[in-house]
């Protein structure tokens, strides 16, 4: 345990500013239970009360929890999630925020990346940069996305609030992940065009780029690498799951592409899409699933004005 104490004392005490006497929950499953203890460690160490609940392994992001964590978890002042399945889109997550629970979801977490990369990051130098990024989102009315891979996307953002995922949670029902570091927004439902074609990770691969087609802001068809895995998990979560759920951009200068989506999405010069459910930060859609795909090298502008060029910030 002793060398996930440092990214775990990280994520207590910079960024959920935990207190003593305050009560911490960390959920987690079977295959993350190790670093499920290192944040209880870390939690006692500042005198928190702490509590850990073992759930079985779930079946996809976006799953609900059982009905028992999603209690416990409105009566907590904190929660960690470190799962392999995310909890960050459900309704569990978004009632315990609405309680006043400071959550910190954590999904795929592995011991390597408690042990280097974004989860060590400056996180003052992160929040400050995602909040330019998020500024400017929510003064755009119109986003257009193309890599030299193929993606060319189009889609409105008018009205929508888009969310800072800084790795500071400090208030009564901030969120996110960790490790942190992107700035969010749920698109308006029906606006996106185009392809995406996502040569970073999703489905939590490396493995050849998966295209996708959006037609009217929907998933229309998926072709090349893990496609017929990912055709799959959507099309157990029901019609919903082809939503285009998510468009967002990487703010974290220590994060690596690794071939796993919490940290290969915080990835500064990335930008992810994810198909599914929004309905937790801005959106109409619940689709009991929410997956991530990133692409890399992106130009994007919003409002035709250039805000990314090749994967550089123009902020």
């Amino acid at each position: 345990m002793r060398e996930l104490l440092k990214g775990a004392r990280i994520a207590v005490e910079i960024c959920m500013s935990v207190k003593s006497g305050e009560r911490v929950l960390v959920v987690t499953d079977p295959p993350r239970r190790k670093i499920a203890e290192a944040l209880l460690e870390a939690a006692r160490i500042v005198g928190a009360k702490t509590m850990l609940i073992c759930m079985p392994t779930g079946t996809r992001h976006g799953g609900e929890p059982p009905k028992i964590v999603g209690q416990a978890m409105r009566t907590a002042d904190v929660v960690f999630a470190p799962t392999t399945y995310s909890l960050t889109h459900t309704q569990a997550r978004l009632k315990a925020c609405e309680a006043g629970a400071r959550v910190a979801t954590m999904p795929m977490i592995t011991e390597t990346i408690m042990q280097r990369g974004a989860m060590l990051a400056d996180y003052k130098q992160v929040s400050k940069l995602t909040r330019k990024v998020v500024n400017l989102f929510d003064k755009a009315s119109e986003v257009e996305v193309r890599t030299r891979a193929g993606t060319h996307l189009t889609f409105s953002i008018e009205g929508r609030r888009s969310h800072p995922d800084t790795g500071i949670f400090h208030k009564p029902g901030d969120y996110g992940n960790l490790p942190a570091g992107e700035a969010f927004i749920a698109p308006i439902e029906g606006t996106a065009e185009g392809k995406v074609v996502v040569d970073g990770s999703m489905v939590d691969t490396l493995r050849g780029a998966i295209e996708i087609l959006i037609e009217r802001g929907m998933a229309v068809k998926i072709s090349g690498g893990p496609a017929r895995k990912l055709t799959k998990m959507l099309e157990e979560a029901g019609a919903k799951a082809r939503n285009l759920a998510e468009f967002g951009m990487g703010t974290n200068p220590k994060a690596r592409l690794i071939g796993n989506v919490l940290e290969d999405e915080k990835v500064l010069g990335t930008c992810h899409i994810a198909l599914g459910d929004n309905s937790t930060f801005g959106g109409r859609v619940r689709a009991g699933i929410h997956v991530d795909g990133i692409f890399l090298k992106p130009t994007v502008k919003f409002d035709e004005k250039m805000i990314m060029e090749r994967g550089k910030l123009k902020v």
